[in-house]
């Protein structure tokens, strides 16, 4: 098996220092912890608004509505949450492996290695003595030569394995709170009110949240808040029209 070193590189001037910087720079690092809240969030919402309007549409009997909301919360945070822990050990496995397979290009095709490096840097516009500069300097390690060829050629960033805990606590958690926006309603309001304020709380809600990520990322942000708002609606009565067509006829 090919052996190599950290997958932290070497830097040995400031070229290099320059180089790794822009090659590493990834926006979706900052973003990451708001993709989390957002994927655990919408999610619980969505899919808990759609279970308790379809067993309220089927059912006047606020308890059950509560049960079945309650059952939906914690299996859909406890499964939203493992969800996102495998993701993110597979995307680690994956850089991994396409990581080893350019260790080995590098040792058995240098020339061709060598050559899409300077590809890529001539894209970008360098020529030139720079551009020998930029290949020198890149290919005289490595680890930064792999390092510029994940970023570079397959659009991969490490995966910190230990992020992966992380990210399923914060995608658990965050489904569970928004799983208990609509709920909360049907606590304090009998089935026919609670209906419609659970369903306006959590268009709000929904609205909200994309009106915020817009704002924080990219897009317009009423745009997307009532994109979000939409879809999230329109997917959750889904779940009431199934309720009122197998709606349970009252006790004689």
């Amino acid at each position: 098996m090919l052996q190599y070193r950290s997958a932290k590189p070497a830097r040995r001037n400031p070229l290099i220092d320059e180089l790794l910087h822009h090659t590493h720079h990834d926006p979706h690092r900052k973003a990451s912890a708001l993709a989390d809240v957002i994927l655990g969030g919408q999610d619980g919402l969505v899919n808990v608004l759609g279970v308790i309007l379809g067993v309220a549409a089927a059912t006047s009997d606020t308890r059950i509505v509560l049960v079945a909301g309650l059952a939906a919360t914690f299996a859909e945070s406890v499964s939203m949450g493992a969800v996102a822990y495998t993701s993110t050990l597979a995307e680690a496995d994956f850089y991994e492996s396409e990581r080893e397979r350019e260790y080995r290009h590098i040792q058995d095709v240098p020339v061709l290695e060598r050559d899409e490096i300077r590809e890529i840097y001539a894209g970008k516009g360098f020529e030139g003595e720079l551009l020998d500069k930029i290949v020198d300097t890149i290919t005289a390690n490595e680890d930064v030569w792999v390092a510029v060829m994940m970023a570079e050629e397959h659009q991969l960033m490490p995966t910190d394995r230990t992020a992966a805990l992380r990210s399923a606590l914060v995608v658990g958690v965050a489904a569970i709170i928004g799983s208990l926006i609509p709920l909360l309603p049907f606590g304090i309001l009998p089935v026919a009110w609670g209906i419609p304020v659970s369903i306006l709380i959590s268009a709000l809600v929904l609205f909200a949240v994309g009106f915020y990520k817009a704002r924080v990322t990219v897009g317009h942000p009423g745009r997307s808040g009532l994109e979000m708002a939409i879809i999230g609606t329109v997917s959750a009565l889904v779940g009431y029209a199934v309720g009122a067509i197998f709606k349970v006829p009252p006790m004689p």
